[in-house]
Order: structure tokens, then sequence, then C-alpha cells
């Protein structure tokens, strides 16, 4: 199997599990309760809240467990709202985010908000000066998503955070895809919040964090008891968080070098499919894009078919995000960049992890280019 869907999911690092188990078994104490087992928990935690703290340079304090990025992004928006709409209603985002971005703004605007929804530039990109023009009085948030899931675009987070700060408007991004990727400066980007997810750089799914800068006053999210500092009931799921701990470590002690790597895997793949494969694009930024990401769109092609076909040669590809998956639509960030229907639903998100190999890049180039000719054979 060559597995090329790590923008999905990655595989939990051997190290990661290792960890984790003794807090299903040995460790399995409240870390509410007073009693030394207990004790052991909260130590576990308070740890974890250090090193992901300093992954971004901020205080240990500012972390918040959650149960992933979904969460996290409806917690930044729902609450940033609530807390300012005595002031504004007014949110900005961007038309390519994630849905837990999109669909959470659609609640909020049920609710009486106002969302302006960027475009972005053929390469996904977002445009600084439009946003300081979408800019109101009432504006009270930022969304901009750090990079995107499936053309794997890294936006301007720096600038837009300075004009985000300029104006005293909220600041969050949906870093899910970027964290444990890229070396992140919450302080310098003045970031107020930041969403992250912990089975994307290789640690158990269902855990995640929100950071929210110490001058951000939200409420809580989840209301019960007094765990997550009274923002967020619930009993902290240890082992988890143990194991994201130890993945963000991990990742960011790897990050340099894995990024090294995985670009030159990249541009290899990029460069043979775009050399091979007539009618074949790449979509999104060609430089500023995250290390594993290849997006590319076939003409006369349904993806969805190549994506079958793959399968059936034991390489696991996808179409664009898995929370998509399903849906007749065409990409609606692809549609967003400019793509017709036909090129959107052409397209296929190959997206490579350490454990690719530049052997497994030439058998995917070659089995795209085979299948790709006999989809267009078969509909002559």
């Amino acid at each position: 199997m060559i597995y090329l869907d790590n923008a999905a999911t990655t595989r939990t690092a051997p190290e990661v599990v290792e960890a984790m188990l003794p807090y299903f078994t040995e460790y399995y104490g409240n870390a509410g309760g007073i009693y030394r087992l207990g004790g052991e928990s909260k130590r576990a935690l308070m740890r974890a809240r250090e090193t992901i703290a300093e992954t971004l340079g901020v205080q240990p304090g500012e972390i918040y467990f959650t149960s992933g990025g979904t969460e996290s992004d409806n917690w930044a928006l729902k609450a940033a709202y609530e807390a300012c709409r005595d002031r504004g209603r007014h949110i900005i985002t961007s038309g390519i985010e994630h849905h837990a971005v999109l669909r959470t703004c659609e609640y909020l605007e049920q609710r009486g908000a106002e969302v302006t929804y960027l475009n972005v530039d053929a390469d996904g990109m977002i445009d600084p000066e439009q946003l300081k023009r979408a800019i109101r009085p009432d504006t009270i948030l930022i969304s901009i998503m750090y990079a995107n899931n499936e053309i794997g675009t890294i936006q301007p987070i720096r600038e837009i955070g300075e004009i985000a700060a300029e104006h005293g408007i909220l600041f969050h991004t949906d870093a899910v895809q970027a964290y444990g990727q890229l070396p992140i400066d919450a302080a310098g980007c003045r970031l107020d919040m930041l969403s992250a997810s912990a089975h994307k750089f290789n640690g158990p799914k269902g855990v995640g964090f929100l950071y929210i800068g110490q001058k951000t006053r939200l409420r809580s999210f989840l209301h019960g008891g007094q765990q997550e500092r009274g923002r967020r009931a619930g009993t902290e799921n240890i082992a988890g968080i143990v194991g994201m701990e130890t993945a963000a470590r991990r990742a960011h002690r790897l990050m340099e070098e894995k990024a090294e790597r995985e670009i030159s895997l990249r541009d290899h793949l990029i460069g043979r499919i775009l050399r091979e494969i007539p009618g074949a694009q790449l979509n999104g930024h060609a430089g500023k894009r995250l290390p594993g990401n290849v997006n590319v769109s076939f003409a006369a092609v349904e993806g969805e078919t190549v994506l079958i076909m793959l399968d059936m040669e034991g390489i696991c590809a996808s179409s664009g995000s898995a929370c998509t998956s399903g849906s007749l639509d065409p990409s609606h960030v692809l549609r967003a960049i400019g793509l017709t229907p036909e090129m959107a639903r052409g397209s296929l998100r190959l997206t490579i992890g350490e454990e690719n190999t530049m052997e497994e890049m030439d058998i995917v180039a070659e089995t795209l280019a085979r299948i790709v000719k006999k989809i267009r054979d078969t509909r002559i």
C-alpha cells in the first residue's frame, strides 16, 4: 500500500502510542482527584500544556484542550461573536475555509451575524488589501486559515495579523493543516486564537487544542465542571492529550528535516505529472504551499474514477477534504480559484508523509499516467 492521504489523517507514531498506553491502564486517575493517582494525571496535563505552549511561543495558561479542530473552530467563532456582538456583528473570513469555519459562520448568520467571504486569487491566496477594504467599524473577528487543507496554499498570516491588530479586531486562524508542519510564532503573527488537531501530525484522533491569548475574553464553550479553568467542561482525555504532547514534541523536533524531504518528493511528483500527463494542471501556489501537498486536476477525467482505480492499485489518495467525502458538488475551494466544474471534479489530492519514498512517487506518477490514459481512451 502507498498511503498519500496524510492531509486527511496520519499514522499514529509508535512513540506516541507508547506514551499513551500507561494512561489507559496504570495512570488512569481523574485529574480532578486529590489522591496520588489523580495527581499523576494532573501532572501529565500540565506537562502537555507547557509543551504545546512552547511550540507556539505562548504561555501554558493560553492552551485549552479540545476534541479536535472542528470543536476548536466552533469555540473560537461562536464564543468570539457572543463576547463581542455588543460592539459589532461583522465577521470576515474567506471562501476557501474548512467547513468547520464556513458552517459555523452560516450558523452565526442565522443569529444576526454579517459575514464577508473574501475572494482568493488563482493560487488560492488572500489579498491583504482586499481584507483592509472589507473592514467596517463593526468588524469584530477575522478568521483566515493558516494553510488550505485541499490545495495547500499558505496564507500571509503575519500580514493579516498586523492588519487585525491595527484595527483592534480579534484574529483567529485554523492551523489544523499547518501546526506540526510549519513553524508558527503566535505572538509574531498577532494571533488571538489558533486551532489545531493531533491526528494531523501523527498524534491520536479525537484530541486537539485551541490557543486563546490571555487578553482575549471568551466564555465557556461546554458547560458543566471546572475543567480547563472553567472554560471547557468535561473530564480530560489524558491519554489523548499525552499522545498529542508527544506528537507535537516529535513534529517540531523533526520539522525542518521532514519538510525538506517532503518538498523534494512533492516537487518530483508534481514535475512528473505535469510533464507526462496531457491536460494536467497544478492547483494552489507553486511555492507557498504545504511541504507534502500535491493537488492536480485532469481534463476529461472524473476524480472519483481515478480514486477508485488508484485504490485497486493499492494507492490511497483523495479528491479533496475528507470532511466532504460523498458530496456530488465540486470542491468549493477549487471553484473559488477559478476552476470549471468539470476540472474541479477531475481533481486529485495527494498528500505526502514522512514514510513515503521517491520510489513510491515514481510508481504513483506512472500509475496515474496509465489510469488517466485508460479512462480517456474508454470515453472515446
